[in-house]
């Protein structure tokens, strides 16, 4: 059991880190990607004005940041991105929609993975020293 938390060191933990935030970043930008203009309506519904350029920038920010992190390029701005962006959806959603715990705690759990990549950086495990 010791040979495999020895084995189990801070690079391989934050290349963990950043596969899955990068991956649950991609699955929910990828349909706003694919499909800008029901992403522009939904953010109008919201109350967030103009539509077609919160959409278009939510969409960009979880599409292209979730690759950005996985790859470990400009990792820290994605997540300082992903950060903010779940910010004002937990606070949107405490504040506007009245919701329980159970439905921001996920954006809460996004801000504190964000947060790791922010601090520890990509790891050695990246392609950033390719660029």
């Amino acid at each position: 059991m010791l040979d495999i938390i020895f084995l189990l060191n801070s690079d391989w933990v934050i290349l963990f880190i950043r596969i899955v935030l990068g991956a649950v970043m991609i699955y929910y930008g990828l349909p706003k990607i694919r499909d800008l203009k029901s992403n522009a309506d939904d953010f109008v519904e919201m109350g967030l004005k103009p539509g077609w350029l919160w959409g278009a920038i939510v969409a960009s920010v979880e599409f292209l940041g979730g690759i950005a992190v996985i790859l470990g390029v400009w990792a820290e701005l994605a997540a300082f991105l992903f950060a903010i962006e779940m910010a004002v959806g937990a606070i949107w959603k405490i504040t506007k929609r009245k919701e329980t715990f159970t439905d921001w705690s996920y954006d809460l759990i996004l801000i504190a993975i964000s947060l790791t990549v922010i601090t520890f950086g990509p790891g050695v495990y990246s392609v950033l020293p390719l660029f």
